[in-house]
């Protein structure tokens, strides 16, 4: 079919959104650039309109909102972040790795992570104590320092109470809050009343400095290898993590999803939609059914390659996990590096709402 030139359409009569160059001349700080930047194109426009979907989120303050944070966020420095969001009230859950958990723990300690010298060779770092993070370096007496700490916390608890991550997290921020003035994530969270729950709590320094516990525990009382390493003096469910979290979000009149990274953190945040509708389906309950209604995603993950870190929110409504667009749905998602996005995102939304 041949095109007629009477037939093209006007972006202007068609009601289409103008774009408009970017010019620094006359921006003065971060909002005003995401303003500029939302109408740009490519990353630029989706990090501007992600500035959008955070503010209103954080408006709303009828809006829950889970923070999801995986990858080497706090050893890439960028835990502060999440305490300003806490501070700020702009998280009232974090779901997130032991890793970054424990990283951040040995922040908050005053302990310090160091640049990666570029000719280093793996195995003499590892003769020498240090464990590389892609270009950052963790001390392994760091690692036995945060041990020393967490298990002081755990020689505290009770053992004939249950525990499960988000309880321990608790004593380590309770701990943290009477002991010490550094601002951290588990710190910030205990003041603020945040749950922080890590889903695979075994897969990271804290699981093993916990295992460890237990099994010297189990020694000390007569246990002998390898029966001594499921001989455990402690109980750990984690099922209590995922009954008080979706106990938590029973509670909530919207939801909000600030994710960065993927992995489990994410799905496991995102998996109470469809768990409190099998619950009602295969219990014949008659229980809320939340879905989230905003989104923001920071992750370079591509949808292409098929893996769950960059499946799209839009995915995700056919799973009954959020809210469809053409019902309100809000969300934003930015394929980039969380430590270019992440604080220029954070910090122009909090000029914008400084500037009332």
């Amino acid at each position: 079919m041949r095109r007629k030139p009477e037939d093209f359409h006007d972006g202007a009569k068609d009601g289409l959104e103008p774009l408009e160059p970017l010019d620094l001349t006359r921006i003065e700080d971060f909002d005003e650039l995401l303003r500029a930047m939302s109408r740009t194109a490519f990353g630029g426009r989706s990090l501007g309109e992600a500035a959008d979907v955070l503010e209103t989120m954080v408006r709303d303050e009828d809006c829950t909102i889970v923070g999801t944070f995986s990858g080497a966020m706090s050893v890439a420095k960028m835990g502060l972040l999440i305490c300003e969001m806490i501070d700020r009230g702009w998280l009232q859950v974090i779901i997130t790795t032991g890793a970054l958990v424990a990283h951040g723990l040995i922040e908050t300690l005053g302990r310090v992570h160091y640049k990666c010298p570029a000719d280093r060779d793996d195995h003499e770092l590892y003769r020498q104590g240090y464990n590389r993070v892609y270009d950052t370096l963790e001390m392994e007496s760091n690692l036995d320092y945060a041990e020393r700490i967490f298990r002081e916390v755990l020689e505290g608890l009770d053992p004939r109470q249950v525990w499960c991550s988000s309880s321990l997290c608790r004593e380590v921020g309770r701990y943290l809050a009477e002991t010490s003035d550094s601002p951290g994530i588990l710190r910030n969270a205990y003041l603020k009343g945040v749950p922080v729950f890590i889903p695979a709590f075994t897969d990271s320094e804290l699981g093993l400095d916990l295992a460890i516990h237990m099994t010297m525990r189990s020694l000390a009382a007569g246990a002998r290898f390898p029966e001594a390493l499921t001989n455990l003096h402690l109980s750990f469910n984690p099922f209590l993590d995922l009954g008080a979290y979706a106990q938590k979000i029973l509670a909530v009149k919207r939801m909000g999803i600030f994710t960065v990274g993927g992995g489990v953190p994410r799905n496991w945040a995102q998996q109470v939609g469809p768990y409190l509708e099998l619950l009602n389906s295969r219990l014949k309950q008659e229980l809320p059914e939340h879905r989230f209604q905003y989104g923001v995603r920071l992750c370079p993950e591509p949808a292409h390659w098929g893996g769950l870190s960059g499946c799209t929110f839009k995915e995700g409504v056919s799973w009954g996990k959020f809210v469809a667009p053409e019902e309100g749905g809000r969300f934003a998602e930015v394929l980039c590096d969380a430590t270019i996005a992440w604080p220029v995102l954070v910090k122009a939304v909090m000029q914008r709402l400084e500037k009332e």
